[in-house]
């Protein structure tokens, strides 16, 4: 990568998208640390984004992390040059930069308004199938939001029922006999939300295009697919995931340093 491509790659993680070409950034994730590159990090959850230079506005890698400095390193990997904003070893700083993230909701254009977490809603049934799935209370509270807003009658135009919004199939698959039970409903989301995450490798980008759009279509198109409702979903339930994290107490992820 040359130097004038470093730098708009920079400017591209700064979300001040430079013109040039579409391309694949990596963000990736560490002991709740979050970092981009130009190719997967050894020891992180990486996921691809394909970013187009053309597009009105460049989406939100990051996350809602308010204004931070950091440092764009280059090391070798696989025998080619590749760029990361994580000190990995065999790194060199390349580019020092500064970026704006959105400080809040929307997200970026088109998220919609997330709402604000509501933590007394089904909170023992919540708390039990966390329990028993290992799979975090606060994301499948941020899936419940996005899903029903937390109404164990809400039905979907497609056949979702109740509060985690199970496809007929797939509550009878994790043994839902009653969809409009917020318990059993609860309890087989976070089977099923279990088994997602089981498969990505606990990708929760990935898990939660699945949960939206079928493990098929994930599959087929090798990530999050191109569809503006999955894009806009996935990037809600992240959104609100990190609402409940923070409103429930837990640790924030932050910026690679």
């Amino acid at each position: 990568m040359s130097r004038a491509a470093a730098v708009a790659m920079v400017l591209l993680l700064c979300g001040l998208c430079a013109p040039l070409q579409a391309r694949t950034v990596y963000r990736c994730v560490q002991k709740g640390t979050v970092s981009l590159a130009t190719a997967p990090e050894p020891g992180s959850r990486c996921t691809a984004m394909t970013v187009d230079d053309n597009a009105v506005q460049a989406p939100n890698l990051w996350g809602n992390f308010g204004v931070f400095s950091g440092t764009l390193y280059e090391r070798e990997q696989d025998g080619r040059k590749v760029y990361s904003t994580r000190n990995l070893p065999g790194s060199t700083p390349y580019l020092r930069f500064t970026v704006a993230t959105p400080p809040g909701e929307p997200a970026h254009a088109g998220l919609g308004r997330v709402g604000t977490p509501q933590l007394d809603r089904h909170a023992r049934q919540f708390r039990a199938a966390a329990k028993a799935t290992g799979v975090d209370d606060a994301w499948l509270r941020a899936v419940a939001h996005a899903e029903s807003a937390f109404d164990e009658k809400a039905i979907s135009p497609k056949g979702a029922q109740g509060v985690m919004q199970l496809m007929p199939e797939t509550a009878s698959e994790y043994g839902v006999t009653d969809p409009l039970s917020p318990a059993q409903s609860i309890n087989g989301g976070a089977r099923y939300m279990q088994s997602l995450l089981r498969r990505y490798n606990g990708d929760r980008t990935l898990a939660a295009a699945a949960y939206n759009a079928g493990i098929g279509v994930v599959t087929r198109y090798g990530g999050v697919p191109p569809y503006a409702e999955t894009r806009q979903y996935v990037d809600k339930v992240l959104a609100l995931y990190s609402a409940y994290r923070q409103a429930m107490g837990n640790g924030q992820e932050r910026p690679a340093q």
